[in-house]
């Protein structure tokens, strides 16, 4: 790491492998950009996000970028429109300031859920917004459990998609130490992200069968497995309203569960969702940091554990040229084995 000052200003220039690379946080989480930066050994340069008055957004970079390999961390989480916008703002200010690559760290992929036309005149917007990045400039994106792993294919330039699984299986697997667990999916779509969770517990896989008669509201319909006596462990990528995570849980309380836990990768927490986990039977809801949970979002049964050590050492491997999949060969392992 070194800093230099110019005209007043400390611009922090580290070197890493004889490369200079720069990371920048814009406002969604700067929580956990903190933790990317103490990981990586890599301070985190200036940047000012600037708000008009008529809502314009426009970016103010401090320290010069031109020859540097810079990551910037945004997640694209409420206000969804306004951190997108912000993310592109400054892809295209890097660009056009000579960055000379631009790697952006989303831990959270707004718009993810829109992958799809479920209807004849739907729009696909995940699509957009990857078309969105690339044209603005970006060379490669970092993501965190995409909700629909064929968004990757949308993408024209390199994108990572990490699992949090191991995060958060080994949460439970050593600091919780559950016995007699059963891993649930709370539908049909997430059976390959529990089956992984279940192996690294070395426990059996339920299923809740639910149909959705409209968007955030889903019915339970049956449970596929055994979970009379068990510790249930729900597993899922994003908790946004939590009604089918609440549905299930009392499902699985009903068919002789002794105890529920939820695990999932994106606390969204949408409108009435903090109450209905308060409420609910769920004992613990584990997620990750990927969206910064505000004051009025946190709760005594709300554990939030940090992605960014896993972020900052993938920024130290891509920087590397050195293959990241090292630092995930524990879930490397047990998807070989699935």
């Amino acid at each position: 790491m070194k800093a230099r000052e110019i005209e007043g200003v400390v611009d922090y220039m580290s070197i890493v492998d004889g490369k200079k690379v720069k990371l920048f946080a814009l406002s969604s989480n700067k929580a956990l950009a903190q933790e990317i930066a103490k990981a990586s050994n890599i301070e985190l340069s200036s940047a000012e996000v600037v708000r008009f008055a008529d809502g314009e957004i426009s970016v103010n970079i401090e320290d010069s970028v031109r020859g540097h390999d810079v990551f910037v961390i945004q997640s694209t989480s409420a206000p969804a429109n306004e951190h997108v916008m912000e993310l592109l703002i400054m892809v295209d200010a890097l660009k056009r300031a000579s960055a000379k690559t631009i790697t952006v760290l989303m831990p959270y992929y707004g718009y993810s859920r829109q992958d799809r036309k479920a209807k004849s005149r739907q729009p696909i917007t995940a699509k957009l917004i990857a078309d969105m990045l690339q044209v603005a400039g970006t060379d490669r994106v970092i993501c965190i459990d995409l909700h629909a792993a064929q968004i990757q294919g949308f993408f024209n330039i390199p994108i990572d998609n990490f699992p949090a699984s191991p995060l958060l299986a080994d949460y439970f697997l050593y600091t919780k130490k559950l016995s007699n667990v059963v891993v649930v999916s709370p539908d049909h779509g997430g059976v390959t992200r529990a089956r992984i969770f279940a192996r690294i517990l070395d426990a059996p896989l339920a299923i809740i069968d639910k149909r959705r008669p409209e968007p955030n509201k889903a019915e339970v319909q049956n449970i596929i497995g055994d979970v009379a006596g068990k510790v249930a462990i729900m597993v899922d990528d994003i908790i946004d309203t939590a009604g089918t995570l609440v549905a299930a849980a009392q499902a699985l309380i009903e068919a002789g569960a002794v105890k529920v836990y939820a695990a999932a990768t994106h606390a969204v927490f949408s409108g009435p969702a903090i109450d209905r986990l308060n409420d609910s039977v769920i004992c613990e809801i584990v997620v990750t940091d990927t969206i910064q949970l505000p004051e009025e979002k946190k709760s005594p049964k709300i554990t939030q554990l940090s992605i960014g050590p896993l972020l900052g050492q993938s920024i130290l491997h891509i920087v590397k040229d050195e293959p990241i999949s090292q630092i995930f060969d524990k879930i490397t392992h047990h998807e070989k084995e699935v």
